[in-house]
Protein backbone atom coordinates (compact mmCIF):
# COMPACT_ATOMS: atom_id res chain seq x y z
CA UNK A 1 0.00 0.00 0.00
CA UNK A 2 1.14 3.47 -0.84
CA UNK A 3 0.92 5.45 2.19
CA UNK A 4 1.44 9.49 2.82
CA UNK A 5 3.26 10.26 6.23
CA UNK A 6 3.13 13.84 6.99
CA UNK A 7 5.97 15.07 9.21
CA UNK A 8 7.94 12.48 7.79
CA UNK A 9 11.42 14.17 8.52
CA UNK A 10 10.45 14.85 12.12
CA UNK A 11 11.19 12.92 15.37
CA UNK A 12 7.89 10.79 15.12
CA UNK A 13 7.75 10.05 11.43
CA UNK A 14 10.87 9.55 10.33
CA UNK A 15 10.83 6.56 12.67
CA UNK A 16 6.97 5.58 11.48
CA UNK A 17 8.50 5.62 7.95
CA UNK A 18 11.20 3.01 8.98
CA UNK A 19 8.45 0.60 10.20
CA UNK A 20 6.03 1.32 7.35
CA UNK A 21 9.10 0.38 4.67
CA UNK A 22 10.20 -2.50 6.70
CA UNK A 23 6.18 -4.20 6.57
CA UNK A 24 6.50 -3.37 2.78
CA UNK A 25 4.90 -0.29 2.29
CA UNK A 26 5.68 2.76 -0.20
CA UNK A 27 5.94 5.65 1.57
CA UNK A 28 5.59 9.41 0.83
CA UNK A 29 6.42 12.38 3.08
CA UNK A 30 5.30 15.88 3.34
CA UNK A 31 6.56 18.31 5.50
CA UNK A 32 7.68 21.97 5.65
CA UNK A 33 10.95 21.64 7.60
CA UNK A 34 10.11 23.88 9.77
CA UNK A 35 11.18 21.24 12.89
CA UNK A 36 12.23 18.46 10.68
CA UNK A 37 14.85 17.60 8.68
CA UNK A 38 15.11 16.19 5.24
CA UNK A 39 18.49 14.07 6.25
CA UNK A 40 16.17 11.69 8.43
CA UNK A 41 14.19 10.82 5.05
CA UNK A 42 15.73 8.70 3.41
CA UNK A 43 16.67 9.39 -0.08
CA UNK A 44 14.68 6.28 -1.26
CA UNK A 45 11.29 8.14 -0.09
CA UNK A 46 9.37 10.61 -2.43
CA UNK A 47 9.69 14.29 -0.46
CA UNK A 48 7.12 17.19 -0.98
CA UNK A 49 8.14 19.91 1.14
CA UNK A 50 5.57 22.16 1.37
CA UNK A 51 2.77 23.59 3.75
CA UNK A 52 0.18 21.13 5.17
CA UNK A 53 -2.67 23.33 3.81
CA UNK A 54 -0.93 24.39 0.37
CA UNK A 55 -3.15 22.84 -2.19
CA UNK A 56 -0.34 22.00 -4.89
CA UNK A 57 1.73 20.34 -1.83
CA UNK A 58 -1.36 18.60 -1.18
CA UNK A 59 -1.77 17.24 -4.52
CA UNK A 60 1.17 16.10 -5.30
CA UNK A 61 1.69 13.99 -1.99
CA UNK A 62 -2.09 12.87 -2.14
CA UNK A 63 -1.31 10.97 -5.66
CA UNK A 64 -1.89 7.80 -5.41
CA UNK A 65 -2.06 7.14 -1.92
CA UNK A 66 -4.32 5.01 -0.57
CA UNK A 67 -3.85 6.10 3.21
CA UNK A 68 -2.33 9.25 5.21
CA UNK A 69 -0.12 9.01 8.50
CA UNK A 70 -0.95 12.25 9.90
CA UNK A 71 2.19 13.51 12.31
CA UNK A 72 2.71 17.03 11.27
CA UNK A 73 2.28 19.56 14.30
CA UNK A 74 3.24 22.04 16.65
CA UNK A 75 3.71 20.11 20.03
CA UNK A 76 5.38 22.66 22.93
CA UNK A 77 2.71 22.86 26.12
CA UNK A 78 4.46 26.24 27.02
CA UNK A 79 4.66 27.77 23.44
CA UNK A 80 0.73 26.63 22.82
CA UNK A 81 -0.28 28.82 26.06
CA UNK A 82 2.24 31.80 24.86
CA UNK A 83 0.94 31.94 21.54
CA UNK A 84 -2.25 29.72 21.03
CA UNK A 85 -3.59 31.14 17.43
CA UNK A 86 -0.26 29.11 15.98
CA UNK A 87 -1.45 25.90 17.65
CA UNK A 88 -4.91 25.97 16.66
CA UNK A 89 -4.08 27.35 12.66
CA UNK A 90 -1.58 24.32 12.55
CA UNK A 91 -2.93 21.74 14.61
CA UNK A 92 -6.45 21.99 13.84
CA UNK A 93 -7.19 24.24 10.69
CA UNK A 94 -4.51 23.07 8.57
CA UNK A 95 -5.11 19.29 9.41
CA UNK A 96 -8.82 20.10 8.29
CA UNK A 97 -7.56 21.17 4.81
CA UNK A 98 -5.44 18.55 4.41
CA UNK A 99 -8.45 16.04 5.74
CA UNK A 100 -10.90 17.81 3.18
CA UNK A 101 -8.25 17.03 0.50
CA UNK A 102 -8.47 13.62 1.27
CA UNK A 103 -12.32 12.93 0.82
CA UNK A 104 -11.88 14.83 -2.67
CA UNK A 105 -9.63 12.48 -4.20
CA UNK A 106 -11.84 9.33 -2.26
CA UNK A 107 -8.81 8.35 0.45
CA UNK A 108 -10.36 7.29 3.28
CA UNK A 109 -7.85 5.24 5.89
CA UNK A 110 -6.34 7.95 8.26
CA UNK A 111 -4.44 7.38 11.40
CA UNK A 112 -3.68 10.44 13.58
CA UNK A 113 -0.67 10.90 15.49
CA UNK A 114 -3.10 12.48 18.81
CA UNK A 115 -1.34 12.97 22.26
CA UNK A 116 -2.52 12.51 26.00
CA UNK A 117 -2.40 16.24 26.69
CA UNK A 118 -6.39 15.81 25.22
CA UNK A 119 -6.72 14.43 28.83
CA UNK A 120 -5.51 17.76 30.66
CA UNK A 121 -5.10 16.66 34.74
CA UNK A 122 -6.09 13.66 35.74
CA UNK A 123 -9.00 12.42 37.84
CA UNK A 124 -7.77 8.82 37.34
CA UNK A 125 -4.64 6.92 36.81
CA UNK A 126 -4.05 5.17 34.98
CA UNK A 127 -5.65 6.86 32.25
CA UNK A 128 -7.63 4.63 30.58
CA UNK A 129 -9.57 5.88 27.11
CA UNK A 130 -13.08 6.66 28.68
CA UNK A 131 -10.84 8.99 30.45
CA UNK A 132 -12.78 12.91 30.32
CA UNK A 133 -11.02 14.55 27.76
CA UNK A 134 -10.36 18.26 29.44
CA UNK A 135 -7.44 19.64 27.78
CA UNK A 136 -5.72 22.38 30.03
CA UNK A 137 -3.41 23.75 28.20
CA UNK A 138 -4.09 25.04 23.77
CA UNK A 139 -1.35 21.99 22.29
CA UNK A 140 -3.96 19.74 23.78
CA UNK A 141 -6.81 21.57 22.82
CA UNK A 142 -6.02 21.90 19.29
CA UNK A 143 -5.91 18.05 19.06
CA UNK A 144 -8.96 17.13 21.04
CA UNK A 145 -10.25 19.94 18.13
CA UNK A 146 -9.04 17.57 15.14
CA UNK A 147 -9.88 14.93 17.37
CA UNK A 148 -13.17 15.69 17.12
CA UNK A 149 -13.57 16.51 13.40
CA UNK A 150 -12.38 13.16 12.70
CA UNK A 151 -15.12 11.54 14.49
CA UNK A 152 -17.82 13.81 12.48
CA UNK A 153 -16.01 12.67 9.14
CA UNK A 154 -16.13 9.28 10.21
CA UNK A 155 -19.96 9.20 10.98
CA UNK A 156 -21.20 10.95 7.64
CA UNK A 157 -18.90 7.98 5.92
CA UNK A 158 -16.02 10.24 4.61
CA UNK A 159 -12.94 8.55 6.23
CA UNK A 160 -12.08 5.91 8.67
CA UNK A 161 -10.04 6.92 11.62
CA UNK A 162 -7.87 5.89 14.00
CA UNK A 163 -6.66 8.24 16.91
CA UNK A 164 -3.60 7.20 18.96
CA UNK A 165 -2.79 9.28 21.85
CA UNK A 166 0.71 9.26 22.86
CA UNK A 167 2.28 9.52 26.39
CA UNK A 168 5.68 10.97 25.94
CA UNK A 169 7.57 9.67 23.19
CA UNK A 170 11.23 9.18 23.50
CA UNK A 171 14.20 7.23 22.87
CA UNK A 172 15.73 6.46 19.60
CA UNK A 173 16.02 3.84 16.41
CA UNK A 174 17.85 0.83 18.32
CA UNK A 175 20.52 0.52 15.29
CA UNK A 176 21.59 4.52 16.08
CA UNK A 177 20.47 5.67 12.83
CA UNK A 178 17.54 7.44 13.82
CA UNK A 179 17.37 9.97 16.26
CA UNK A 180 16.03 12.96 18.11
CA UNK A 181 16.97 16.44 16.89
CA UNK A 182 14.90 19.45 18.18
CA UNK A 183 15.66 23.03 18.18
CA UNK A 184 15.05 24.27 21.00
CA UNK A 185 14.97 20.47 22.47
CA UNK A 186 12.43 20.83 25.42
CA UNK A 187 12.14 16.91 26.46
CA UNK A 188 13.80 15.71 29.80
CA UNK A 189 15.71 13.14 28.24
CA UNK A 190 17.79 14.78 25.37
CA UNK A 191 18.25 18.09 27.68
CA UNK A 192 19.62 15.36 30.29
CA UNK A 193 21.82 13.59 28.31
CA UNK A 194 23.19 16.75 26.76
CA UNK A 195 23.63 18.31 30.89
CA UNK A 196 25.56 14.87 31.61
CA UNK A 197 27.48 15.30 28.61
CA UNK A 198 28.62 18.96 28.90
CA UNK A 199 26.66 20.01 25.91
CA UNK A 200 24.56 22.20 28.42
CA UNK A 201 25.18 24.08 31.74
CA UNK A 202 22.62 22.33 33.46
CA UNK A 203 19.40 21.13 33.74
CA UNK A 204 16.15 22.69 35.24
CA UNK A 205 13.45 20.90 36.87
CA UNK A 206 10.29 22.60 36.57
CA UNK A 207 8.45 22.35 40.00
CA UNK A 208 9.07 20.14 43.09
CA UNK A 209 5.90 20.71 45.04
CA UNK A 210 3.47 18.63 42.64
CA UNK A 211 1.43 15.90 44.25
CA UNK A 212 3.57 12.91 43.71
CA UNK A 213 6.27 10.78 46.04
CA UNK A 214 9.10 13.22 45.36
CA UNK A 215 7.26 15.93 44.26
CA UNK A 216 8.18 16.16 40.31
CA UNK A 217 6.06 15.73 37.36
CA UNK A 218 5.75 11.85 36.49
CA UNK A 219 5.53 10.83 33.03
CA UNK A 220 4.57 7.38 30.84
CA UNK A 221 7.62 6.85 28.41
CA UNK A 222 7.16 4.99 25.43
CA UNK A 223 9.96 4.53 22.78
CA UNK A 224 9.51 6.09 19.54
CA UNK A 225 9.87 2.71 17.49
CA UNK A 226 7.44 1.27 19.62
CA UNK A 227 4.93 3.93 18.43
CA UNK A 228 5.88 3.38 14.60
CA UNK A 229 4.80 -0.23 14.73
CA UNK A 230 1.72 1.13 16.37
CA UNK A 231 0.81 3.21 13.15
CA UNK A 232 1.38 -0.07 11.31
CA UNK A 233 -1.18 -2.43 13.55
CA UNK A 234 -3.73 0.68 13.25
CA UNK A 235 -3.46 0.81 9.32
CA UNK A 236 -4.22 -2.85 9.23
CA UNK A 237 -6.76 -2.87 11.68
CA UNK A 238 -8.53 0.00 9.15
CA UNK A 239 -9.05 -2.53 7.37
CA UNK A 240 -12.02 -3.81 9.16
CA UNK A 241 -13.69 -3.03 12.35
CA UNK A 242 -15.55 0.48 13.34
CA UNK A 243 -14.91 3.66 11.19
CA UNK A 244 -13.33 5.72 14.27
CA UNK A 245 -11.26 4.01 16.76
CA UNK A 246 -8.83 5.96 19.73
CA UNK A 247 -6.17 4.23 21.82
CA UNK A 248 -4.01 4.84 24.10
CA UNK A 249 -0.19 4.15 23.51
CA UNK A 250 1.74 4.38 26.71
CA UNK A 251 4.14 1.94 28.58
CA UNK A 252 2.09 1.83 31.57
CA UNK A 253 4.63 2.62 33.60
CA UNK A 254 5.47 6.27 35.22
CA UNK A 255 8.70 7.72 36.45
CA UNK A 256 9.21 11.36 38.33
CA UNK A 257 11.59 13.95 36.56
CA UNK A 258 13.94 12.80 39.49
CA UNK A 259 13.51 9.32 38.79
CA UNK A 260 14.40 10.05 35.23
CA UNK A 261 17.85 12.04 36.31
CA UNK A 262 19.07 8.94 38.54
CA UNK A 263 18.56 6.71 35.10
CA UNK A 264 20.26 8.73 32.91
CA UNK A 265 22.71 9.25 35.89
CA UNK A 266 22.94 4.96 35.77
CA UNK A 267 23.02 4.57 32.22
CA UNK A 268 25.80 7.08 31.66
CA UNK A 269 28.04 6.64 34.28
CA UNK A 270 28.05 10.94 34.32
CA UNK A 271 26.50 12.87 37.03
CA UNK A 272 23.43 15.30 35.56
CA UNK A 273 23.94 18.93 37.01
CA UNK A 274 20.25 20.05 38.00
CA UNK A 275 18.74 22.83 39.55
CA UNK A 276 15.03 23.78 40.48
CA UNK A 277 13.33 26.46 38.78
CA UNK A 278 9.63 27.13 39.13
CA UNK A 279 6.05 24.88 37.89
CA UNK A 280 6.02 25.46 33.98
CA UNK A 281 2.42 26.73 32.87
CA UNK A 282 0.03 24.03 31.29
CA UNK A 283 2.08 20.74 32.89
CA UNK A 284 -0.13 17.98 34.66
CA UNK A 285 1.33 16.70 38.08
CA UNK A 286 0.88 12.95 37.05
CA UNK A 287 0.61 11.28 33.32
CA UNK A 288 0.73 7.24 33.38
CA UNK A 289 -1.56 5.05 30.57
CA UNK A 290 -3.54 2.62 30.58
CA UNK A 291 -2.82 0.69 27.17
CA UNK A 292 -5.08 -2.70 28.17
CA UNK A 293 -7.35 -1.47 24.77
CA UNK A 294 -4.74 -1.28 22.41
CA UNK A 295 -2.96 -4.24 23.46
CA UNK A 296 -6.00 -6.58 23.33
CA UNK A 297 -7.79 -4.67 19.87
CA UNK A 298 -4.52 -4.23 17.61
CA UNK A 299 -2.55 -6.94 19.63
CA UNK A 300 0.53 -4.64 20.15
CA UNK A 301 2.77 -4.86 22.26
CA UNK A 302 5.82 -2.31 23.35
CA UNK A 303 9.23 -4.17 22.98
CA UNK A 304 11.60 -1.32 23.78
CA UNK A 305 9.84 1.26 26.59
CA UNK A 306 11.30 0.51 29.61
CA UNK A 307 12.80 3.29 31.02
CA UNK A 308 16.64 2.32 30.70
CA UNK A 309 16.38 0.93 26.83
CA UNK A 310 15.13 4.21 25.77
CA UNK A 311 18.22 5.84 27.49
CA UNK A 312 20.66 3.74 26.25
CA UNK A 313 19.32 4.04 22.81
CA UNK A 314 19.08 7.61 22.96
CA UNK A 315 22.65 8.36 24.52
CA UNK A 316 24.01 6.53 21.83
CA UNK A 317 22.84 9.07 19.19
CA UNK A 318 23.53 12.11 20.99
CA UNK A 319 27.11 10.66 21.90
CA UNK A 320 27.27 9.85 17.82
CA UNK A 321 25.03 12.75 16.62
CA UNK A 322 26.85 16.30 18.91
CA UNK A 323 25.14 18.37 16.03
CA UNK A 324 22.02 16.05 15.43
CA UNK A 325 20.99 15.52 11.78
CA UNK A 326 22.72 19.33 10.43
CA UNK A 327 26.77 17.61 10.15
CA UNK A 328 26.02 14.06 10.92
Amino acid sequence: MKVLITGGAGYIGSHAIREFQDAGHKVVVLDDLSKGHRAAVPKDVPFVSGDLADAEAQKRALDGVEAVIHFAAFLSVGESVAQPAKYYQNNTVKALSLLNAMVERGIKRFIFSSTCATYGTPVHVPIDENHPQDPINPYGASKRAFERALLDYSRAGLVRAIVLRYFNAAGCHPDGSLGEDHNPEEHIIPLAIDAALGRRPGLTIFGDDYDTPDGTCIRDYIHVTDLGQAHVLAMNALESGEGYRYYNLGSENGYSVREVIKAVEKVSGLTVPASMGPRRPGDPPRLVASAKKVRSELGWSPKHSDLETIIDTALRWRRDHPQGWRLS
